[in-house]
This record gives structure tokens, sequence and C-alpha cells, in this order.
């Protein structure tokens, strides 16, 4: 019988783990173009909800909304108000997991995966959000409460709703593992 060669075990989990990390420095690379994304996302959630006219300008990271109403208005996405700094601490996490539990790499990658949309689900409710505001309350009122308050908390509390979705897939047990630990 052949005898393991060392260290071979390992070689998998570390090419995981710095595929995972190798994700979150190319999301930090192209920053710009999922920006980019994320605009275009909401214009196509905007143009399904409203009929008031809606113009992606994608090179800008701008989405124009009302066009066709007396108060049009646009909004422009920053780096801080992309949700691709909320994936981040989800990608440190399963590289972290990842290392330390190998034999569980599916289930951090479906985790990952259920939490990343999940992430961006919240992002585009956000700017949802601070629309219904501006249209609701107008321009100035309607920007200051749906982008400083209201948007705010909705990004957060998804934020913190992902990360304890994202742990509790990727921890919990199945029914199978849960009968051969009895």
């Amino acid at each position: 019988m052949n005898a393991p060669v060392p260290g071979a075990a390992r070689f998998p989990r570390r090419i995981a783990v710095l595929g995972v990390v190798a994700a979150g420095a190319g999301l930090v690379l192209v920053e710009r173009l999922y920006r980019q994304f994320e605009v275009q996302l909401a214009g196509v959630i905007l143009r399904v909800i409203t009929s008031s006219g809606v113009y992606v300008a994608g090179s800008r990271e701008s989405v124009y909304f009302g066009l066709s109403s007396a108060t049009p208005f646009g909004l422009r996405m920053t780096p801080e108000c992309s949700s691709a700094f909320l994936l981040l601490p989800l990608l440190l996490v399963t590289a972290v997991m990842l290392h330390f539990r190998p034999g569980n790499a599916k289930r951090l990658f479906f985790s990952l995966g259920v939490s990343a949309v999940a992430v961006v689900l919240v992002n585009q409710l956000r700017i949802l959000t601070i629309v219904g505001l501006v249209h609701a309350f107008g321009p100035d009122e309607g920007y200051y409460w749906g982008h400083t308050l209201l948007g705010s908390m909705v990004s957060v509390f998804g934020g913190a709703v992902s990360l304890v979705l994202f742990v509790w897939l990727a921890t919990r047990r199945s029914k199978a593992e849960k009968s051969a630990a009895a």
C-alpha cells in the first residue's frame, strides 16, 4: 500500500482557502464593475415596479427614475453604498471556516452562495426604500430619510441577517449527521 504524501490532504484545502481569499481580493479590485452591475439590477427592478421612466447610466454607476414625472431623481452608487463590502466578511469567514473544517466545503460554499444573494437583495431593498421615500416625501426629505436613516437600517439589519444565515447554514447538521452522532 502506498503511504500518503505529507501535506497532500491539505492541498485542496489550501486551494479552496486561497480561492475564496482571491475572490475577496478580486471583488475589491473590480468593485466599480460590481457597482455597475448593482445599478443595472436596480434599473431592472425599478422598470418592473414603476411606470415613471427609468434610465441607467452604468458607466457613472447611476440610476435615474421618475423621468416622466414632475420630479425626476437620480441615485449614484458610491463604493460605501455598494454591497461589495458587505460580501467581504462572508468571504473571510468562509475562508477561515474552510481552513479549519475543509470537510464542510460543500456546505460552506452553499451557505456563502445563499448569504451572498441575500446581501445583494438587501442592498436592492435599500435602494428601493430610498426610491419609495423620495417618491412619497420629495427629493430633499425623502432622500435624507431614505439614505441616512431607513436605508442604513436596512443595510445593517440585512447584513446582520445574512451573516447569521451564513453561520446557521454552515454549521447546522443534517439529519444523517445527527443520526450518526446519536
